[in-house]
């Protein structure tokens, strides 16, 4: 137990940057990953200029990290379209909104057809509301919706996303109570109206709420309420909002601590699990649903990164190829202009190394996600992903 308590102490220290980040791309069943899309009727002779904003200039490690591996992975794409050309410029916005903008500005005066990127949901922000009147599209890694609509979309994975498919499933197998649990901070919020919408569209329940302040005590002095409220609205699902840098691992140990036990009971998280792997050791968070892209489609984009570039690609860096491999998929001989807002909300969507996906015209996406489970300290993809979607899963 002390060693659960460290670890949750040391995640609940680490606050994030937003809520930015992403996932995918390339018309659907136009690309297989590894072998490089197909483009779309029209031909793609052309060459399509396309800026890419990083968060390089920051100071930050971290920043440079990250912008070095959406611009190989951007490269690697670009290798391997057929018949199109992109013109890659890379611009660095140092991770500030004024600079995203001041950037994205000069992109566009430099005839950028479509931005990819940037990261950060203010950047990103800053960066569409500089270029509106262009008709030049942002295609962001952010994951807020706050900051989707008019000219920037949002790649990353969204709540309400992810939401709608692991309702889905537990309803499907009978998990029709569910309680929500969530975080006092911006993102439990955002988590738990997520869940409840898609609780509500999966024909389900939300019979309870519980909540915890952002801190290890909070945690400790909320969690027997929450097992009560459980216990009391016959809960047969906990909707968890909590991530595996922050309250996860205590508040998933402390629940089952105060009788609330996952073998009678589902846990069911908004968040990856298995990023890091090690909390699949977790005692707590075993027998729990989370969701995730197609893992095997990622594992070859991971493989061929690593192959070409000595090092681990960034958990986002496949946002650029699959914005890359889109562009290349959309863009049409001879066209100077910019990429329009019908092509990319296209009804058939994309496919990229992270499984199927489409842009909604309200500048969200939706995703085709697989669910797995933790058993014995492994994941277990448990729902694959759909394919297509009139399938399964949507």
């Amino acid at each position: 137990m002390l060693s659960v308590l460290q670890k949750a102490r040391k995640s609940l220290a680490r606050l994030g940057r937003g809520l930015g980040l992403g996932l995918t791309a390339a018309v659907l069943a136009a690309c297989t990953p590894g072998t490089g899309p197909t483009p779309s009727a029209g031909g793609g002779s052309g060459k399509v200029q396309v800026a890419l904003l990083v968060p390089s200039g920051s100071g930050q490690a971290s920043d440079e990290l990250l912008a070095r591996s959406l611009q190989n992975a951007a490269r690697l794409a670009i290798s391997d379209l057929n018949g199109v050309q992109i013109d890659l410029r890379v611009y660095n916005t140092a991770g500030s909104p004024a600079t995203a903008a001041a950037m994205a500005t000069k992109a566009v005066a430099e005839g950028a057809q479509v931005i990819l990127g940037p990261v950060f949901a203010q950047e990103a922000n800053a960066a569409g509301v500089a270029v509106a009147s262009s008709g030049v599209n942002v295609l962001s890694f952010s994951n807020n919706l706050d900051i989707a609509g008019n000219n920037v979309f949002v790649l990353g994975p969204t709540f309400d996303n992810t939401a709608k498919r692991l309702a889905g499933y537990a309803v499907r197998q009978g998990k029709r109570k569910i309680m929500v649990v969530h975080d006092r901070n911006t993102a439990g919020q955002l988590g738990r109206a997520a869940i409840e919408r898609g609780v509500a569209v999966a024909g389900g329940s939300v019979v309870a709420v519980g909540s915890y302040e952002f801190s290890q005590n909070g945690v400790v002095q909320a969690a027997p309420g929450i097992v009560a409220s459980a216990r009391s609205a016959g809960a047969e699902a906990v909707f968890l909002t909590a991530d595996t840098a922050g309250a996860l691992p205590l508040v998933t140990q402390l629940l089952s601590d105060n009788g609330l036990s996952p073998a009678s009971t589902q846990y069911i998280g908004l968040t990856r699990w298995d990023i890091p792997a090690a909390t699949l050791a977790l005692p707590g968070v075993q027998g729990g649903w989370f969701a995730l892209p197609n893992p095997a489609l990622y594992a070859q984009f991971q493989s061929r990164y690593q192959a070409s570039f000595s090092e681990p690609p960034h958990p986002i860096a496949s946002l650029a190829y699959d914005g890359i491999a889109a562009i290349g998929a959309l863009s049409r001989s001879g066209s100077a202009g910019p990429i329009s807002k019908p092509a990319l909300t296209q009804g058939a969507g994309f496919i990229g190394v992270n499984g199927i996906f489409r842009l909604r015209s309200d500048g969200g996406n939706e995703r085709g996600l697989a669910v797995a489970q933790v058993r014995g300290g492994q994941m277990v993809v448990v729902d694959p992903a759909p394919t297509s979607f009139g399938g399964a899963g949507f």
